[in-house]
């Protein structure tokens, strides 16, 4: 399934002039999926229609896909019903998300909506409510999940229990999505921000290392940015992930020499699929360049986890084999040519057997 970028506005709480600078800005760096709130509306139903309307039509010029994320008391709010679904289509939207649970059947009889509006599920519960949807033969093509996000510190989801929830949905087959945090934005629905994230252990991270990891985890196809606005260095930054394999962002150390420089940075490297705990082997570079000399360099220091080191001219058959250092030990046959980012330090567990990775510099 194809991943996508997006982020996400609050209309009831920001100004439309605003938002669809953002909304330019991002598409400029290939964001095509907006996370639109409709929880609180109380301008009246044909007031409300012409601000989103206005809005959505807008971002779908941009080609974005608009998914609104409704609550039950806009339906009373609005004098609408969920057996109606018109006014959604009306507005231009492309789904809704829904923030409360029927009783399975209801849910899937939305997904037969004659709009083609897909319908998005709530995906932070660990329960069976997917399944009991499924059991009543949804039209998944139009089944969604997409985690919640948490605005108060110490309130997100912790990493193990995500697991748990996404893997009920990626099992199904569904899309999914999560949320990750700016660190400059302050726009959300609530007087409270501390951060609009999945995972809590992203709250205080970079975009791109939250977004890194979701995508790492192979559960999450659409990474949201919760918070409004994100910077356009984090967009920016976002839209430099590779979003098909793990990309380690790493410094290079000043005597790495060309050939190693062509080894870390312009190689597909691949760990091989019978692993060691020690370090992750990417082995057929080793075969590439194997008649290229590598004298010895940096060689004589205790090499820690998040070292890459490429075999140097007394490695034998293993001379310009790449490593990850993945459990401190020291070979002086091994020359250390650059070193993870600290705050990807824990994307190394990602290394798995058979695993495509590759590196890159900080720009």
């Amino acid at each position: 399934m194809r991943r996508n970028l997006g982020v996400s506005i609050y209309p009831d709480h920001s100004d439309v002039a605003q938002d669809k600078a953002y909304l330019r800005l991002a598409n400029s760096y290939g964001f095509t999926r907006i996370f639109m709130s409709m929880l609180e509306v109380t301008e009246g139903k044909e007031a409300v229609k012409e601000k989103f309307q206005s809005l959505i039509h807008f971002s779908k010029e941009l080609g974005y896909e608009v998914i609104l994320d409704i609550a039950p008391n806009i339906f009373e709010e609005l004098g609408i019903s969920y057996d109606d679904l018109s006014f959604f289509a009306e507005l231009g939207a492309d789904g809704i998300r829904l923030d409360v649970g029927f009783d399975g059947n209801k849910e899937a009889l939305l997904t037969y909506n004659p709009y083609g509006l897909a319908i998005e599920l709530n995906m932070s519960n660990d329960v069976a409510y997917l399944d009991n949807i499924l059991t009543y033969q949804a039209n998944t093509p139009y089944l969604y999940g997409c985690h919640n996000f948490y605005p108060q510190e110490n309130t997100a989801l912790p990493y193990d229990f995500f697991v748990k929830c996404s893997e009920r949905f990626k099992r199904a087959g569904l899309r999914t999505a999560a949320f990750i945090s700016s660190q400059v934005a302050t726009g959300g629905p609530w007087d409270i921000n501390d951060g609009l994230p999945t995972l809590e252990m992203h709250r205080h991270l970079p975009v791109e290392v939250q977004a890194k990891h979701l995508f790492a985890t192979n559960l999450i196809d659409d990474v949201v940015i919760g918070n409004a606005y994100a910077s356009e260095e984090e967009l920016k930054r976002l839209s430099e992930v590779n979003r098909y394999q793990l990309e380690l962002e790493v410094a290079l150390v000043e005597e790495i020499s060309d050939v190693e420089r062509k080894i870390v940075l312009e190689e597909q490297h691949v760990r091989r699929g019978d692993i060691t705990s020690a370090m992750a082997r990417s082995t057929e570079v080793r075969k590439k360049y194997k008649n290229e000399a590598n004298p010895p360099h940096d060689n004589t220091q205790s090499l820690l986890q998040g070292d890459v080191v490429v075999g140097n001219d007394q490695f034998g058959k293993y001379k310009n084999e790449l490593q990850v250092i993945l459990e401190p030990h020291a070979d002086e046959r091994k020359n250390l040519v650059a070193r993870v980012r600290k705050e990807e330090l824990f994307l190394l567990e990602f290394l798995r057997p058979w695993s495509k990775f590759r590196f890159v510099v900080k720009s």
